[in-house]
């Protein structure tokens, strides 16, 4: 199965020069979304994952089935003000200006092994983010799991020394 063939590709938008690859129709195929799935907790297991982090809020998206499929747990990181109790933040900076992820507090144990896991890896600081909330958690993060790589964006930079699964390319 191709995954490619399950993006879109809309041009020109959310503005001009962008083309912006929506993995709507991904998700809305059953047999396509499972195949993606499938190959990242295959990648998952290889790499002794304990527990699955996603940021907000596609990474919920991605990381909630790979994590139900190992039988291990979820920890979602979401913007500040939205989880409800105690919770350690990171800022990172966007195109323009910042933003504060956060993740409970008690989501991570010490030396638990961690995968991330994220639609896709564009500029990396989302990811970046992510990965330093696990940390100051004590966990050790395994890999970092995508749909989509954008190569132009060079992200991969940005979390460079960490393993990386990416389904596609463009």
């Amino acid at each position: 199965m191709n995954l490619k063939d399950y993006i879109a590709s809309i041009p020109d938008y959310p503005k001009e020069g962008v083309i912006f690859r929506d993995i709507s129709p991904l998700m809305g195929d059953g047999a396509a979304y499972q195949e993606a799935t499938r190959q990242i907790v295959s990648y998952a297991k290889e790499r002794g994952a304990e527990m699955v982090v996603g940021p907000e809020a596609r990474g919920f998206i991605i990381g909630c089935p790979v994590a139900y499929e190992l039988g291990i747990g979820f920890a979602p990181a979401r913007k500040k003000g939205k989880l409800p109790r105690e919770t350690i933040e990171v800022e990172y900076g966007l195109e323009y200006g910042t933003d504060i992820l956060t993740i409970h507090k008690d989501a991570i144990k010490p030396g638990q092994k961690v995968i991330i896991c994220d639609d896709l890896l564009a500029t990396g600081g989302t990811i970046a983010a992510t990965i330093e909330l696990v940390e100051q958690l004590g966990g050790i993060v395994v890999g970092c799991a995508f749909l989509v790589e954008l190569n132009e964006l060079k992200g991969r930079k940005k979390i460079e020394g960490y393993d990386i699964l990416r389904l596609m390319e463009f």
